[in-house]
């Protein structure tokens, strides 16, 4: 299974490093950027709700200072 794999993404791979430079900036935008996008959405999230979890020094030094 790999290696039928491997070879249909050698093929990919050749297909584009031959690809003129239009197209692979083409395939660059409308793929990698999105990609990224998404990334960042589920890394922000995910490390948001962590730090909700623990919450901030911040929030227990303004509780004490007010009183």
């Amino acid at each position: 299974m790999f290696n039928g794999l491997a070879d249909w993404w050698d093929g990919v791979e050749l297909w584009l490093a031959q690809a003129p430079f239009p197209v692979q900036f083409v395939l660059v935008m409308a793929v990698v950027v999105p990609l990224c996008l998404a990334a960042a959405w589920l890394l922000d999230t995910v490390f948001g709700r962590v730090a909700r979890l623990f919450g901030t020094a911040r929030d227990a030094n303004d509780s004490d200072r007010s009183s």
